[in-house]
């Protein structure tokens, strides 16, 4: 089983689903892990009620960060910003699919580290009226 995950990783990293940018992104967040050098740049469209409408990731680095966010984007579209926020490490690791080690963890959780601070970031300009989802 960890030969499949392990090229499924592979896939991710070498044909990253919707990587590039969004045209009018309502939310965006970016950040790098300073002891890799791993980016990654999250760009949400949002709609009227705060779900994800689409998403484009960006950046560089490891096969673990880059196919991490591929497979974190796909999980993205059609959930609510509060839902995005709620995300967590154990949902990313069932996407992964192998064990990660706690030197790599960093890696695997970049996207997840972005992609929260991309909703929140877009929940607290919401005004007070906004739906709650």
């Amino acid at each position: 089983m960890d030969d499949f995950y392990k090229e499924y990783i592979l896939d991710h990293y070498r044909n990253p689903r919707n990587f590039g940018h969004l045209d009018a992104p309502t939310a965006t967040a970016e950040d790098l892990n300073p002891l890799c050098g791993d980016k990654i740049r999250f760009e949400l469209q949002v709609d009227g009620d705060g779900r994800v409408t689409d998403v484009r990731f960006s950046g560089k680095g490891c096969a673990i960060s880059q196919a991490s966010a591929s497979m974190l984007s796909e999980s993205l579209k059609g959930e609510m910003l509060e839902d995005v926020a709620r995300f967590s490490q154990e949902r990313v690791l069932e996407n992964v699919g192998i064990g990660i080690s706690p030197a790599r963890m960093k890696c695997a959780m970049l996207g997840l580290k972005v992609a929260k601070s991309a909703a929140l970031g877009e929940i607290a300009h919401w005004p007070d009226e906004a739906p709650a989802g």
